[in-house]
């Protein structure tokens, strides 16, 4: 059996299976994470960012290269979470701008594509480094580019280009020392080669199906702990000052390209019935989130545009009641000194504290952060965060999502804080494609940077300044964090065994042992140095106020000339996160 051309049916089918075969194998790449924590989510990322194409991909009855195209290259872009969503997405989007206009594909075509994908890749990175998937994808591309001129047949090329890929994969651990010590590959270079893998399979006939065990990989098993997203810093509010109670979302699929006047038109009506509206165009897609009383007339004017799919209605008034019910649970849960769980599945919006009208004037200055934890939320929102994407570590806001916030704030200049490195490129894509906001993404990689960088903010100068201000600040800000390893490994010299406590920093695991404030107060020992003068502690949702205490007259005894702030932050996963500057 040969193949040597590519339809746009064969495209289709051809990457649906190397997502299925993503999906199917996301656990075993989420255990390559190098450091043994509980929040190794690269498969996760991967697979959700491929996942949301597909959905894309699937709504095509009758593809052509150009249709499909687009809709793997849009699909990924919005859905994509964490670095290596973001540059698999890039992957995606090089590789689609370099076959449109084709009616179908030869060879040279998709070496072509595949070399313009590396680029596109390359170019979405600040700072490249080999060792990880870019360096796998352009070993793949450089290997497409030398078999282009000579071989004819597809299912020949891509079996090369496949065992090529698995041989630089294989070589990642000379590239970056701490894979090395770790003892694993690189886990976004192990999710391209899984995709390509899956597409490979399907030249061959044998297609990846969304229930099919992996191919070639046992199926890992998960050691992680699910995450509580659904913590909400409005539990006070009364469901008699709902004023819209149905929280209404869909996606139109158009028959058309609206115009941006009726686009305009379309958001002047939803906001006449309703609030808190998010409205996205694209070409052949509107995704609309409106809270309304009238869920029905929002449907109606949707469906003179097109056809309607992924309809949800939320009586917000009822899950408000119920949230009050358990917010009240847990704090007497809490007050006992007790762990408090919850169910933890999904990235979520928490609704910003001021709502605004629709004809109320933007705000000059408006402000976006990703953090996780009642108590955190709390801190942010109380020093002017307006809008929190609750998530983090174990689940990453996708552009969309950053999109959805940052639209829900009236302000013409909306700064975002990520809080963690595995988000900055995310945010940095939605601050590429944000049209009708001047979107600022500020770095952080945690949450204590974001703390210091609102601190220094001064309404009376501009952006720029600002800018300039909050990024300056943010680093003097040293970061710890207190978890456990969900593996045996090695890191950094240091033997580590499942189920220890870790205290990690800036610079790597820090310390480890096998009691919780020991560990703590060894990272802080580390941590502290001649100019340090405040020391802040959140302790988390498995932690009590009692423990904190104790942790905190541990540290006054050997450091009596530092000052010392603790708080409740609630956060899942990391016992404490430790804040000096």
């Amino acid at each position: 059996m040969s193949l040597n051309t590519i339809d746009a049916a064969a495209l289709k089918r051809f990457f649906l299976s190397g997502a299925n075969n993503i999906n199917n194998n996301k656990e075993y790449i989420n255990e390559l994470n190098v450091f043994p924590v509980p929040d190794g989510d690269t498969g996760t990322n991967m697979t959700l960012t491929i996942m949301t194409a597909v959905e894309e991909v699937n709504k095509i009855d009758k593809p052509t290269i150009d249709s499909l195209g687009k809709a793997i290259a849009t699909g990924s872009l919005r859905g994509a979470r964490g670095n290596s969503g973001v540059i698999l997405s890039q992957l995606f989007r090089g590789f689609c701008k370099d076959i449109k206009g084709k009616k179908s594909l030869e060879i040279i075509d998709v070496a072509s594509a595949f070399s313009r994908a590396v680029d596109t890749a390359y170019k979405a990175v600040m700072k490249p480094k080999e060792g990880t998937i870019l360096t796998v994808a352009r070993g793949m591309a450089d290997k497409a580019a030398e078999l282009a001129e000579n071989e004819t047949d597809f299912i020949k090329f891509s079996e090369i280009i496949l065992d090529h890929g698995e041989r630089v994969l294989a070589r990642t651990p000379d590239l970056l020392p701490v894979l090395k010590e770790a003892g694993v590959v690189d886990s976004g270079g192990q999710g391209l080669v899984e995709v390509i893998r899956g597409i490979v399979l399907a030249m061959k006939g044998e297609d990846v199906g969304t229930e099919d065990e992996p191919t070639a990989r046992p199926k890992a098993k998960p050691s992680f702990k699910k995450i509580d997203f659904s913590a909400s810093g409005n539990d006070h509010i009364s469901t008699a000052d709902i004023k819209f109670g149905y929280c209404t979302e869909f996606i139109i699929m158009l028959d058309k390209e609206l115009t941006e006047s009726e686009v305009d038109a379309f958001k002047e009506y939803l906001l006449s019935i309703g609030d808190s509206l998010v409205c996205i165009a694209d070409e052949e897609i509107v995704k609309v989130h409106v809270h309304t009383n009238h869920p029905g007339l929002a449907f109606e004017k949707a469906l003179t545009y097109g056809a309607l799919t992924r309809m949800k209605i939320d009586n917000m008034r009822e899950e408000h009641t119920e949230r009050v019910i358990l917010s009240e649970e847990r704090q007497k849960t809490d007050d006992k000194g007790d762990k408090t769980t919850g169910d933890r599945d999904s990235v979520k919006l928490i609704a910003p504290t001021h709502v605004p009208k629709p004809d109320d004037p933007p705000k000059k200055y408006g402000f976006v952060a990703v953090a996780v934890g009642s108590g955190i939320s709390e801190i942010l929102t109380n020093i002017g965060i307006d809008h929190i994407i609750s998530g983090g570590q174990t689940m990453n806001p996708s552009t969309d999502d950053i999109l959805s916030a940052v639209e829900q704030v009236n302000a013409e200049n909306v700064f975002v804080f990520p809080n963690n490195k595995n988000i900055i490129l995310a945010a940095n894509q939605a601050a590429g494609i944000c049209k009708d906001k001047n979107l600022i993404v500020i770095p952080t990689a945690s949450v204590p940077q974001s703390i210091s960088a609102m601190i220094e903010f001064d309404a009376g100068s501009d952006v720029e300044s600002n800018k300039n201000n909050m990024l300056s600040v943010m680093e003097t800000v040293k970061t710890g964090e207190v978890t456990y390893a969900v593996r045996d490994t090695s890191f950094d010299g240091k033997s580590i065994n499942k189920g220890d406590i870790m205290g990690i920093d800036d610079k790597g695991i820090r310390s480890v042992g096998s009691d919780i404030n020991e560990t703590t107060a060894g990272l802080i020992d580390d941590m502290l140095d001649e100019d340090s003068g405040l020391l802040t502690v959140y302790y988390g949702e498995d932690i009590n106020k009692e423990q904190a205490e104790e942790l905190v007259s541990k540290i006054n005894e050997k450091h009596d000339d530092i000052e010392i702030d603790v708080h409740f932050g609630g956060q899942p996963i990391y016992y404490y996160i430790i804040s000096v500057e």
